[in-house]
């Protein structure tokens, strides 16, 4: 019984000893300090934003068509009795090359006509002139010869009043002098004839050169030659064939020139635009195209699409007419000038009909701030602030090319923009930017489209 109340009261007195010395332990503690949370500074990478020469490109694409294309047809009905060697397709031949002929037979027999008809009236003209000159000759032999009647019959006259001659001599006399008058008339009236039977020679004269003229002009129309120097197409006919007026014969592509309808989307189309933003032009004046033209000064580079390494130099000579509302598209049209020339057989082709191009245009350079597209966050950037932490800013877009973004609003030259992945996006996040000064560089050989 004694061995159960000493235990009892032990156990007790060791708690409350046990639980004394824990509070004073505690108690005598010194306090412990406290760590200020904050998340861990990051590292990255920015730019300094920059207004930089910049080169607006896009690329459209189209089909080659020759420049100037022939499609040779018959002027004049016939048999063909010559075709060129060399007029099949595929062919190319120089300009003036006699290439077709046509039987010229019925019209030379037609020529030979207009020119005898032609020497004929030229034949009655000079008939006409001297007969005229006869004419005019003896009228003044029968005045002459009036002159002289006149004074005879005078003269008989005065002797009859004397009554040394008969009536009758004077009736005879005075017979004399109107015959004489009639013939006079008579020839003044034919001279007088011979101006409107000349004006009526000279019209058949002048008929007949218009009919010659023709028929030169038909018979050489049975000789085709090229105009240019060509490539040869498709070619329909062959020798000995029948061919009526209107009948294609064969197609002829220049070679000088090809042209590309390069179709572009309209949202590309405007930022090209940036160089007429100060101008202002009136599309009514007939020549007013090609100003816009020189003023937008677009460069325009043509490749085969698939192949960008072989290329041409092209001009950009025509901007279509309408936009396709369906797929909001407009055509440029592009010339490149000897599509033909320093060709190497498996390398660099000619440009020929139907190829499939892509052309490259290029703007003036424009200083823009351009930053890449890999900055920018569904319309924002994340800027690294002069004490180094991060703040979220919204910028305006102007256009996007490539990996590239054009911005007029939001940010100002000489900020800096942070280029790498930040996790999390906190603003006021603390930084520790380092400077991309080899990404700099090549964003700005970037900005002017220079290979790398």
């Amino acid at each position: 019984m004694k061995k159960i109340f000493q235990t009892a009261f032990i156990l007790p007195l060791i708690v409350i000893i046990a639980v004394g010395l824990v509070i004073y332990k505690v108690k005598s503690k010194p306090p412990i300090e406290h760590e200020k949370l904050q998340f861990p500074t990051k590292i990255v990478e920015v730019i300094t934003v920059k207004k930089i020469p910049f080169r607006t490109r896009a690329t459209a694409y189209g089909n080659v068509e020759p420049a100037i294309l022939l499609k040779a047809k018959t002027e004049v009905s016939g048999k063909i009795n010559y075709i060129h060697p060399e007029l099949k397709q595929g062919g190319s031949l120089a300009k003036g090359t006699v290439v077709l002929r046509i039987e010229p037979t019925t019209f030379e027999f037609s020529l030979a006509q207009s020119k005898s008809g032609l020497s004929s009236s030229k034949s009655a003209l000079i008939q006409l002139e001297v007969e005229e000159k006869a004419t005019r000759n003896s009228l003044k032999l029968f005045k002459a010869n009036l002159k002289v009647g006149q004074k005879e019959l005078k003269r008989i006259i005065k002797i009859w009043k004397k009554k040394v001659i008969s009536r009758s001599a004077v009736d005879t006399e005075e017979q004399k002098v109107l015959q004489l008058r009639q013939q006079v008339e008579d020839l003044q009236g034919k001279l007088s004839s011979y101006a409107s039977r000349k004006a009526i020679t000279k019209s058949q004269i002048e008929q007949s050169k218009t009919q010659l003229a023709q028929s030169k002009d038909t018979l050489g129309r049975t000789e085709i030659k090229l105009p240019f120097d060509a490539r040869i197409g498709n070619v329909s006919v062959e020798k000995g064939e029948f061919t009526s007026v209107g009948s294609v014969l064969f197609e002829a592509l220049g070679t000088q020139a090809v042209e590309i309808n390069a179709q572009l989307a309209t949202s590309q189309f405007r930022p090209l635009l940036t160089g007429l933003s100060h101008h202002s032009t009136n599309l009514q004046e007939p020549k007013s195209l090609p100003k816009i033209l020189a003023k937008m000064r677009l460069e325009a580079i043509v490749h085969l699409v698939g192949n960008d390494m072989e290329k041409w130099q092209g001009k950009l000579i025509r901007i279509g007419e309408s936009i396709d509302p369906i797929r909001d598209m407009i055509d440029l049209v592009v010339a490149v000038n000897k599509p033909y020339e320093n060709v190497i057989p498996g390398k660099r082709p000619p440009l020929l009909k139907g190829m499939y191009v892509a052309v490259e245009f290029s703007a003036p350079a424009e200083k823009m701030l351009v930053v890449p597209r890999k900055a920018i966050h569904q319309g924002r950037v994340y800027i690294a602030t002069d004490n180094n932490e991060l703040e979220i800013r919204t910028v305006n877009i102007l256009y996007k090319q490539g990996k590239l973004v054009v911005i007029n609003k939001g940010i100002k030259a000489g900020e800096k923009i942070i280029i790498t992945d930040v996790i999390p996006v906190i603003e006021g996040l603390p930084l520790k930017p380092i400077l991309a000064t080899e990404y700099e560089l090549q964003l700005a050989q970037d900005a002017l489209g220079v290979a790398r």
